[in-house]
């Protein structure tokens, strides 16, 4: 099995996190490409461009400017100690033992608008970049058309026969893999709540629930697609009436 996931725009590069070898995200010489791109904008550019307040897009300024493709440990984070978004907190990377973060290590994929695809302990730096922003790299008119192809190849020749998906990232970056040319099956989770009498997705829970989701594979060493359906995280409950073969709802 992999397990795609999205990355965090809220980051912590502060705390101090476990000693790790040093590994480098594998497509550093295209974000090279990206960030060149981004250095070349103003303050005033990126907030136009990225639709962030002033505060945000100077601050953004001030990494794009800082960053670089040869960086020193000191100063970069691994990326899922990095992230601390919602999903992030539902994972609670602290909280996993070594065999538990070895899975991840080993199953997990984080789709990035920068890096474009990153294993868990690949190191980072601080950066914002969604994969739906619309900028021009190369001969591609957005990031879509610039990451799609070379990541479903990259996927599809990690995969083994018999795996298949977890997608556990959003709408936003899930697209950024065409899954319709993978030779696997991609099973996507949906996490809703009853709010006035009715099902709906809530984005805040719907992204703790895949953080969680991702734990239960970890803490589970889970690798058949059967298994998922056990998962009852936060409340949550396999309902078998809403969902199909690759759409799994869970519900509470």
């Amino acid at each position: 099995m992999k397990i795609l996931l999205s990355p965090a725009k809220s980051l912590d590069f502060e705390r101090s996190v476990p000693q790790i070898d040093f590994k480098h995200p594998e497509y550093l010489s295209k974000s090279s490409k990206i960030m060149n791109v981004l250095k070349e904008m103003n303050p005033s550019e990126l907030e136009s461009l990225m639709k962030v307040s002033p505060k945000l897009a100077s601050l953004n300024w001030t990494r794009n400017q800082n960053w670089s493709n040869s960086y020193e440990q000191d100063h970069s984070r691994p990326a899922i100690f990095a992230f601390t978004g919602d999903v992030y907190q539902g994972l609670d990377v602290d909280s996993l033992n070594k065999e538990e973060l070895t899975y991840i290590q080993k199953e997990l994929l984080i789709l990035s608008g920068l890096y474009g695809m990153l294993k868990p302990l690949d190191y980072i730096l601080p950066y914002r970049l969604e994969m739906g922003t619309k900028i021009e790299v190369e001969d591609a008119s957005n990031l879509y058309k610039f990451w799609r192809p070379l990541l479903t190849q990259d996927l599809q020749e990690q995969m083994c026969d018999e795996e298949f998906v977890l997608n556990l990232a959003s709408n936003e970056y899930s697209k950024a893999i065409d899954f319709k040319s993978l030779n696997h099956e991609v099973i996507t989770p949906h996490f809703k709540d009853f709010k006035d009498g009715k099902l709906k997705m809530i984005s805040f829970y719907a992204k703790k629930a895949r953080g969680m989701m991702l734990k239960y594979c970890a803490q589970h060493n889970l690798e058949k697609a059967e298994d998922l359906k056990g998962f009852s995280s936060g409340g949550y409950a396999f309902d078998d009436s809403l969902s199909d073969v690759t759409n799994l709802v869970f519900t509470r």
